[in-house]
């Protein structure tokens, strides 16, 4: 699948990959900060900004995505980062093609599958995505209306204003989705899948370098998580980002950036 993508600078490449719910805007600003020393590409996941949709949500399919605009924008080796979802994706990448990889960040999320008894995030992201699909868009008359529909349900201005993002006009001016709420609740265990600690006790991934930035607040990351991260990618550094919870970018985004930067150096 071509993906829609932003570019700025040039450089030793980085491609930075958002998150469930996100797209390419959630980055800009990070990737302006770098773009004067790096080539900076940050792409729009399928079913997600501006990208097209599809029935298929996998690992395997996005990371192929990613895979085809590397070789359309002509990265050779480059900088592999990705938060929440998009960590995943770049984790995916990065085992089915360790050769075109420099470097690996991951932000806020485990590459194993959360213990669905400890963690319930699962539940909390089909809450959403449900809500998403109980309101047509095309019925609603102004952004305020649909965010009252939200903050009934979810009583969070920070999370009611991220998902809201999605909300766009068509060339009619009727507001549409710009995810595709149906295609990824029907493809949440897709979504939630990881790395089984028992498939990997003799798989390593070493040549080159790996950061794990974990939010303090979040959980994303367990304490179990950072032992079996260290058996994976054995010479991994892992930072713990105080006073953060899973949007760590956009919490402290300087810091952030600083961090990339300093890896990518």
């Amino acid at each position: 699948m071509k993906l829609l993508y932003r570019e700025y600078g040039s450089g030793p490449p980085i491609m930075i990959i958002h998150g469930l719910y996100g797209s390419s805007d959630n980055w800009v600003s990070i990737a302006r900060s770098l773009s004067d020393e790096f080539r900076v590409i940050i792409p729009d996941l399928r079913n997600h900004g501006n990208s097209p949709h599809s029935e298929l949500h996998t690992y395997e399919a996005m990371s192929d995505d990613i895979m085809e605009l590397a070789d359309s924008a002509g990265l050779g080796k480059f900088i592999i980062a990705g938060h929440s979802m998009g960590g995943k994706v770049a984790l995916r990448f990065t085992a089915r093609w360790p050769e075109r990889i420099a470097g690996l960040i991951v932000l806020d999320i485990s590459p194993f599958r959360a213990d669905p008894v400890k963690n319930r995030s699962i539940d909390q992201h089909m809450d959403i995505l449900r809500l998403m699909n109980e309101i047509d868009p095309a019925t609603l008359t102004s952004r305020d209306e649909a965010e009252a529909k939200f903050f009934e349900k979810i009583p969070s201005e920070r999370i009611t204003a991220f998902l809201l993002k999605n909300l766009a006009r068509n060339e009619k001016g009727s507001f549409r989705w710009k995810l595709n709420p149906r295609y990824l609740l029907d493809n949440i265990d897709n979504i939630m899948e990881g790395v089984e600690r028992k498939d990997y006790p003799d798989h390593t991934m070493t040549g080159f370098p790996v950061l794990f930035l974990r939010a303090e607040n979040s959980g994303y990351i367990s304490d179990e998580d950072i032992k079996d991260i260290y058996t994976l990618f054995p010479a991994a550094e892992i930072v713990t980002i105080k006073e953060t919870s899973h949007w760590l970018h956009a919490e402290k985004p300087e810091l952030i950036t600083d961090y990339i930067r300093d890896f990518a150096s």
